[in-house]
């Protein structure tokens, strides 16, 4: 079956739900780019993200994520990961609703946890108590993710039979993809 993307697919969810691996799966599968807002933020400030924040703390690093996810949502469509805290602007949710569609990768905290305690490149989890950290970032922002405009439980399953979760989800959305059968 052919598919082709006609906006763009923004990834959001928690750290550790998966958006760059399924992320990655789904564009290979819909033969679209894949690109990461972090990864555009990091080369546009020629800094890692741990770096921003220390130098030029949160609200200077939001800034610079909304000018890329701008920039990139006015390209050409792809499928974009972006950073867990993204989607929590509403001027981010808006900016995504109206240039593409996002997709909640929902995990539970354990499922999270397991992913991510042993990464040290995530800042928001430099904290004398990660997992509890976790664990409030994630009801502070589950009910801000539950207004994306499509959730895919993120299960044990494999990133390519997550990838194609979210692609039969993307189907149910003629505006977004169109398909041949």
């Amino acid at each position: 079956m052919m598919a082709r993307l006609k906006k763009t697919v923004v990834m959001v969810g928690m750290m550790g739900a998966g958006k760059t691996a399924v992320g990655t799966a789904l564009a290979r599968s819909l033969a679209v780019p894949f690109l990461d807002s972090d990864e555009e933020i990091e080369r546009a400030a020629d800094r890692t993200i741990a770096e921003i924040f220390a130098r030029d703390g949160e609200p200077f690093f939001r800034e610079k994520e909304s000018q890329v996810l701008s920039r990139l949502l006015h390209g050409d469509p792809c499928v974009l990961s972006t950073g867990g805290g993204a989607f929590m602007s509403e001027a981010n949710r808006r900016m995504i609703r109206d240039q593409g569609v996002s997709v909640w990768l929902k995990a539970d905290l354990d499922t999270l946890w397991q992913r991510v305690r042993h990464k040290t490149t995530r800042p928001l989890l430099r904290t004398p108590n990660p997992r509890e950290t976790l664990r409030a970032l994630l009801e502070a922002r589950d009910p801000v993710y539950a207004l994306a405009d499509l959730a895919v439980a993120s299960g044990d399953g494999s990133v390519e039979n997550m990838a194609l979760r979210v692609r039969d989800a993307l189907a149910t959305r003629p505006d977004v993809l169109e398909t041949d059968e």
